[in-house]
């Protein structure tokens, strides 16, 4: 018997270890095939079901191989799981003396240097962000860490936040004058020495597009790497191997000058006057734009006159500000940081401006206040494969939604992965006794006009059948403030819509108020465990295929048709197979869940495609009654299930 059966096993460490542990087959299966992987070094792609126990499985063989491992998640808060809750429990168990670390990425760590500078510069700040530098200063006094999130007072998108960490742009490396206390300096020596390393994709993917110039270092090496939730990886990995340059990066650029301008060059007034005309001819490329945000075709708007004009305006005041800060090279580090950021700034607009490029997508997308350039490539396919190639290392990627319609090619396409073993492990759930799945009758096609009425209407019932215990997701933010706002005028339960506060609190007030209903988009979707009877019930408005007017996505169907591929089969189909498994997975977490997943789109049952999508979900018990669906609902409520009192294994462990 391998370690890793003998850990698994019914007489195993981890049984003795964790109450409520039992055996699966799945998970044994999932660990076995990563142990196979380890030693083989052939890259391997698993679909492990909810409630598999994947955490584990991949957690365990990592540990056993005694090789260096990466493991990155798809958020920080599943960092945080996996660091605190995860790791510690099986290190306890198999009586390890691993040494583990979390590295996140560089603004989640306070900059000594960057708070010396604003707090010494108070009057260029607003009131309210002085009031959160001064909750910062006395928080760094204590804390060891220097992780912005033991911070909860602050919130998420404090304007204080980037003016106390730093970007590649704004560090001075070992030419900063805090660089011995630096925090980040510290998380990331202690990677270095770590047997294991927990990271999320966005930190992997942008220390990986930095290696590609020489000057990344911030991820170890490792023996091993594992990606959780690696359906995200594509898109992730894409951004990180485009291109981007935004009106709020000028807009620091120019504040940075003024402060250096205030402590060390106070001679140096033509260069704040140069910087402040960058930040005004930045600035005036935004309002060029609707005041609505929005993303475009970045192509289609170089061909318009006044953009053109303030265009080159920029890349003027630009060049105007390289000769200036050229004069006064070498009389402070910190402005030297500055020249390179200029220069990058110079290097970033002329590609973005290069309409003669094939196999990328330009597109602009604009805030309230800043405008983004994005430059992102097509297809990651074989820059990715060539990464994976040398040095030879054991490569995992696992999530509970890579498979559309019954194969990985979509994953394996997109990733390059071609050569890589798979594996389909079912859920243990039974999703026939457990689940409902209903498409409801008479559903007018979704962009009719009466589709609003009649989402309002099944989302009522439902509301009403499983006493609040309901998670309406939408495809859209428009859809999802309307149905809020028709259901404040329709119902009595509290509603918690998306957007009015932070996700953790949304979610934190939906256990704590046992007859809430919460709405959201995207950010739902996924990475939500809601267990038990606090959620019986999953609406989804729409089969979630992303805008046509995506300017990304738009560029990739062009590409797919000149390759004599179907865009709408290779591309839109298998996205939004994904995305609908992820929304339906929130409903069935644990083996005694129940309830009633209602999709309210009828091409699910009227389009040949909808066969793809129902050969994708959870093998639930179908219908197209409602009221057989609100009926499960009723009785469930009449059963009131009693809460299981033992402890149970995480579905993530």
């Amino acid at each position: 018997m391998s370690k890793v059966s003998a850990l698994f096993s019914e007489q195993g460490v981890l049984s003795k270890a964790i109450a409520g542990f039992s055996p699966r087959k799945a998970q044994v299966d999932m660990s076995l095939a990563i142990e196979k992987s380890i030693t083989s070094k052939q890259p391997l792609i698993v679909e492990a079901g909810t409630g598999t126990g994947k955490t584990f499985a991949y957690l365990a063989p990592a540990m056993l191989s005694n090789k260096k491992a990466i493991i990155s998640t798809g958020t920080k808060n599943l960092q945080e799981q996996l660091f605190h809750r995860d790791l510690p429990l099986l290190k306890k168990a198999l009586k390890s003396n691993r040494h583990a670390a979390l590295l996140k990425g560089r603004s989640n760590y306070l900059c000594l240097h960057r708070m010396s500078q604003h707090s010494g510069n108070s009057t260029l700040l607003e009131r309210q962000t002085l009031d959160e530098l001064t909750q910062v200063r006395q928080w760094a006094s204590t804390t060891q860490s220097g992780d912005i999130g033991e911070l909860k007072s602050l919130a998420e998108d404090a304007r204080v936040l980037p003016l106390v960490t730093s970007t590649v742009d704004n560090c001075l490396g070992r030419d900063c004058p805090d660089y011995e206390e630096c925090y980040l300096v510290k998380a990331r020596n202690k990677a270095m020495d770590a047997d294991i390393v927990v990271v999320n994709h966005h930190l992997f993917f942008a220390d990986m597009a930095l290696k590609d110039t020489g000057f990344g270092e911030l991820i170890p090496e490792a023996d091993v790497v594992v990606f959780d939730e690696a359906h995200q990886i594509p898109d992730i990995a894409s951004e990180y191997f485009g291109e981007a340059l935004s009106s709020r990066q000028i807009h620091d650029l120019a504040r940075d000058i003024e402060i250096i301008k205030r402590t060390v060059l106070k001679d140096a007034d033509q260069l704040v006057k140069v910087a402040e005309k960058c930040r005004l001819v930045a600035a005036d490329l935004r309002i060029l734009f609707p005041v609505t945000p929005e993303r475009g075709n970045w192509r289609v708007m170089l061909n318009r006159p006044e953009i053109q004009s303030q265009l080159s305006k920029l890349d003027e005041s630009l060049s105007v500000l390289y000769e200036v800060i050229k004069i006064h090279l070498g009389r402070d580090k910190e402005l030297d940081t500055l020249f390179e950021r200029v220069t990058h700034a110079k290097t970033k607009l002329a590609v973005l401006t290069d309409t003669k490029q094939t196999g990328v997508s330009l597109w602009y997308e604009t805030t309230p206040k800043h405008i983004v350039l994005h430059l992102t490539p097509l297809s990651i396919a074989k820059r990715f494969a060539d990464f994976i190639e040398e040095p030879k290392r054991t490569w995992i990627f696992t999530s509970a939604t890579l498979m559309v319609d019954g194969g990985f090619n979509h994953f394996q396409r997109l990733m390059g992965l071609d050569n890589a073993a798979t594996l389909a492990l079912d859920s243990p759930f039974d999703y026939a006794k457990q689940a409902v799945l209903c498409v409801p009758r008479y559903l007018p096609e979704p962009s009719s006009w009466d589709m609003k009425q009649t989402l309002l209407e099944v989302a009522i019932k439902l509301i009403e059948a499983s006493r609040g215990r309901c998670f309406l997701l939408f495809t859209s933010h428009a859809m999802l403030k309307e149905i809020a706002e028709k259901l404040a005028d329709k119902i009595d339960n509290p509603l918690l819509v998306q957007g009015t506060t932070t996700k953790r609190a949304l979610l934190d007030e939906y256990m704590n108020n046992k007859n809430a209903v919460l709405l959201g988009t995207g950010a739902f979707w996924e990475g939500v465990d809601v267990r038990g009877d606090d959620l019986t019930c999953v609406m989804i408005d729409k089969l979630p295929f992303a805008a046509p007017d995506d300017p990304l996505l738009q560029a990739r169907i062009e590409d797919c048709r000149k390759s004599g591929a179907n865009p709408f089969a290779q591309i839109q189909i298998p996205q939004a197979v994904i995305s609908l498994k992820q929304g339906a997975g929130r409903l069935i977490r644990d083996e005694t869940d129940a309830g009633v997943l209602v999709i309210c789109d009828n091409r699910l049952i009227t389009k040949e495609y909808g066969k793809t999508f129902l050969a994708s979900l959870p093998p639930m018990k179908r219908t197209r009654n409602l009221d057989l669906a609100v009926a499960f609902l009723d009785e469930l409520y009449q059963q009131k299930r009693p809460s299981q009192n033992k402890p149970k294994q995480s579905e993530n462990a």
